[in-house]
């Protein structure tokens, strides 16, 4: 039986230009003419803590606390952004229909983009699912398949926003409650008229929003939220993250995401500048603005784009991006295995200073910045430009034993190469490698303060970390060793990764797989692992029908020993057995065949 895992949306685009028929029997106006989602709020999901009978979301009496969504930054009409959708929490009271059951409505929406947005929760003890219909200005349509896990009992780990409480009519709860977001394909380049959404009571439907395409953007930077960890405390500190860029250009935009968290964060102000060396850039740091104003507050679970700035990126360079931090921040979401030094400042806003003194602390990970990317052409759209390559790996694509400050990383040699030649667009290349990172089971649980930074599993953070990816248009997919290391079957990692295929191809992405490095030697890595690995090897390679991958990447193949082929060949091991140094990290980069690309 295939393994399914708890709120994935996979939904192939159906393309049909055929009239839609209207039953000549009455029909409800919603069925009749689309209506904003707002006017058609059937349920109410929102209480406030004193007047919990106010509302019922899931028909038994329980709902969502007013007093915890304002905690976490999700106030009535409040703008929230996630997986790069624009979407509104309902401008609604507690105790007003803020939600609607879906049951075949007509919904006015209007965009052009690559997704449909939902935010959604179940509330039938499962994952609820209905196919709905997209229809086009054009006259065509497209169906959908939009799945929503249950907001008592779904998996953490996809939550965009977990709750402390429950609210009843008998008193309080405390238990969490989760709130997802869920994005559906929809066909490029046509304008949606409306979208009617499934016939399933149980799937609740709090906003709905068409996801832009990102023309004229390109991925340059990109880092994966590995956990959410205890940090500093700061207060009013500035952080100066040291980044690496694949692509230039001559506007850039960051992205800021609260993920995980419970908690809004304050950005008190951001800069960029172009690194000389340490903390000192080579020019006076250029402020970043956020829909016009200087500083932003990121609600819980969400994140922030900086505006377009003229600013000249180059490629092959370190950026310094510093975030001033107002308040106090305890915990914070973080990539913990940055493999380059950034600084901390002295209490103030230092995020204009062009000398380095303020700058008296340094930490190793990468906290709250997930992306840079740069724009196309100056002062316009732009076109598609080169797009992104995005790499869905673990330690050894996270650069692990890697030289630090170097920018030895795999992908950051594969960017090298491509920048080197004319053949195939040169790509950005967006590094989403995690340390000690699974592809079917989490080591992260998804929620709460924890010192396990090896995030979430590669099925449960692909649609935020590639799906969502500026300009992504290829995903190279090396994963699997820490799955058998730690117990997982061939199996099991053969039927993750031909899902992380399926939902990567229904976005019209191209899929490379990667095959998994020896490792005999490592203490986890015994015959029966190697066995196992052996098994997903020959799979991969197969190019079977059922794997649904446009390439192969033989990485197995370039980085044993050939007299020794479960153990790592020597010159490329970096004596652990299980991860390359730099010598076998430049091979790996090496043996990719760009064409593939």
């Amino acid at each position: 039986m295939r393994r399914r895992v708890w709120g994935t949306a996979v939904a192939l685009t159906l393309l049909s230009t055929a009239a839609v028929t209207v039953p000549a029997t009455a029909a409800p106006e919603s069925r009749v003419r689309p209506l904003s989602l707002e006017r058609l709020f059937d349920n109410t999901a929102v209480s406030d803590d004193d007047r919990p009978a106010e509302a019922d979301f899931d028909g038994s009496g329980g709902s969502l606390s007013a007093q915890d969504l304002t905690a976490a930054g999700w106030t009535p009409g409040r703008s929230l952004t996630v997986q790069g959708a624009g979407l509104t929490w309902p401008r609604r009271a507690p105790g007003e229909p803020d939600n609607v059951r879906a049951d075949g409505q007509s919904v006015r929406v209007r965009g052009q983009g690559d997704a449909l947005a939902f935010l959604v929760a179940g509330t039938g003890g499962g994952e609820e699912s209905g196919t709905g219909l997209v229809r086009y200005l054009d006259g065509s349509r497209s169906s959908y398949r939009l799945s929503a896990s249950d907001w008592r009992g779904g998996p953490l780990a996809t939550k965009a926003v977990a709750l402390p409480h429950i609210n009843t009519p008998g008193g309080q709860l405390a238990e969490k409650a989760r709130l997802y977001v869920v994005t559906v394909p929809l066909a490029r380049g046509r304008s949606v008229a409306s979208v009617e959404l499934p016939r399933n009571a149980d799937l609740h439907v709090f906003a709905l929003s068409v996801r832009a395409e990102s023309r004229g953007w390109t991925g340059s930077w990109a880092a994966s939220t590995s956990g959410y960890t205890a940090v500093g405390p700061w207060t009013d500190r500035t952080l100066r993250l040291v980044v690496h860029t694949s692509v230039g250009g001559p506007r850039v935009r960051i992205r800021l995401d609260n993920t995980f968290a419970a908690t809004p964060v304050r950005i008190g102000g951001a800069t960029v500048a172009v690194q000389a060396s340490g903390a000192s850039p080579r020019g006076a740091p250029v402020p970043l603005s956020f829909r016009g104003s200087e500083d932003t507050q990121i609600p819980a679970g969400t994140q922030a784009f900086s505006d377009p700035l003229g600013f000249d990126v180059p490629a092959d360079s370190n950026l310094l991006v510093s975030l001033h931090l107002p308040g106090t921040v305890t915990a914070a979401p973080v990539h913990s295995l940055a493999v380059q030094q950034s600084y901390v400042s002295e209490p103030g806003d230092h995020a204009a200073d062009a000398a380095p003194d303020a700058y008296t602390s340094t930490i190793l990970n990468w906290p709250l910045l997930t992306g840079v990317d740069v724009g196309t052409e100056r002062g316009g759209r732009g076109g598609d430009g080169p797009g992104s390559v995005v790499v869905l790996g673990d330690s050894i694509t996270d650069g692990e034993k890697s030289t630090r400050d170097a920018n030895r990383r795999w992908p950051d040699l594969l960017a090298d190469r491509l920048r080197d030649q004319d053949v195939v667009p040169r790509h950005g290349v967006l590094n989403q490698g995690i340390s000690a990172n699974r592809v079917v089971t989490d080591r992260y649980a998804g929620d709460g303060v924890s010192t396990d930074t090896g995030g979430v599993s590669a099925l449960h953070r692909l649609d935020r970390d590639v799906l969502a990816q500026t300009s992504a248009r290829t995903v190279v997919v090396f994963q699997g060793v820490n799955d058998v290391r730690w117990g997982a079957s061939a199996e099991q990692v053969v039927d993750g990764l031909r899902e992380v295929a399926e939902r990567a191809r229904g976005r019209g992405l191209r899929v490379l797989a990667a095959t998994i490095a020896p490792c005999e030697g490592e203490a986890r890595c015994t015959a029966a692992v190697d066995a196992q690995r052996g098994l997903v090897n020959r799979w991969i390679r197969s190019g079977s029908a059922d794997a649904g991958f446009d390439g192969v990447l033989d990485f197995d193949a370039v980085l044993r020993d050939p007299g020794r082929p479960a153990r790592m060949l020597p010159a490329h091991d970096s004596g652990d057995h299980l991860h390359p140094g730099d010598a076998g990290l430049a091979a790996l980069a090496e043996s990719v065949d760009l064409g593939l690309l």
